[in-house]
């Protein structure tokens, strides 16, 4: 069964799930943290995660709505050869996560400017400077092996290495960074906080001065806090939504 085509009817399958992914592409062009038409947001919709949204090939996030977003699914070979095909890359990256590890159920891939510039460094681990730092400590992966434009084989690749549930975020090295997480709100979450923690990296370490890095301790300490901190991803998500309601948005059509 094709699944690929989405149908432009408010009663189309999943449409809390899609409503939710299309403000998260709206906000995500908002903060400047998008490539225009490139990148990817993708969401698991069945239960062994292989049938997933992703945005449409060549949309500019800022027009993305609920009805445009694919349904696919990881299992099919032929997507790639149907009308309406996704981005090769976006399904070689997103179809081999979907495929290869089901607990990712929401996948965000950008190269945002912050993010980015850590990816870029000969050494891109991001010391637990402050509580946004702190967020990630020890809860992320950095990818030394770049190669190239995320095809299939790459995603692969790349999917092997995110198999540990407790694994979070992939920083890409010479590339960008990867989120992972249970539903829309807590990876666009996560998102979010990685870019505004790479911000703060980075600007201390244009200032020249020694940092002031937390103790394993403290920073092992506030991550959990802030892992167990309740429903900030959802009052974040729910947010974002009464924003573009308000602003009469067409996210939601």
């Amino acid at each position: 069964m094709n699944v690929q085509t989405a149908t432009h009817n408010p009663n189309i399958a999943f449409w809390k799930e899609r409503t939710e992914l299309a403000a998260a592409f709206r906000w995500t062009e908002r903060l400047n943290m998008h490539e225009a038409v490139a990148n990817h947001f993708s969401l698991a919709v069945n239960d062994d995660g292989t049938q997933f949204l992703i945005n449409p090939n060549q949309r500019h996030f800022s027009r993305i709505k609920a009805s445009d977003l694919l349904l696919l699914d990881a299992n099919d070979p032929d997507v790639l050869d149907r009308p309406g095909a996704p981005d090769p890359t976006a399904w070689g990256l997103h179809g081999g996560i979907h495929r290869l590890c089901p607990h990712a159920r929401c996948a965000m891939h950008v190269h945002s400017i912050h993010a980015t510039v850590l990816a870029c460094l000969a050494d891109s681990n991001m010391p637990p400077i402050d509580q946004n730092t702190a967020t990630f400590y020890n809860r992320y992966v950095i990818d030394e092996e770049f190669g190239g434009l995320a095809f299939e084989s790459e995603g692969e690749r790349c999917a092997s290495m995110l198999k540990d549930p407790k694994v979070k975020v992939m920083i890409m090295g010479n590339h960008g960074v990867l989120i992972l997480g249970e539903n829309v709100a807590d990876t666009f979450n996560r998102l979010y906080y990685f870019e505004r923690a790479a911000e703060t990296y980075i600007r201390a370490l244009q200032t020249g001065q020694p940092l002031r890095v937390l103790s394993d301790e403290i920073a092992e300490k506030t991550a959990k806090e802030l892992e167990d901190y309740p429903d900030q991803a959802e009052a974040h998500m729910s947010e974002m939504m009464a924003i573009l309601d308000a602003e009469n948005s067409d996210y939601a059509s």
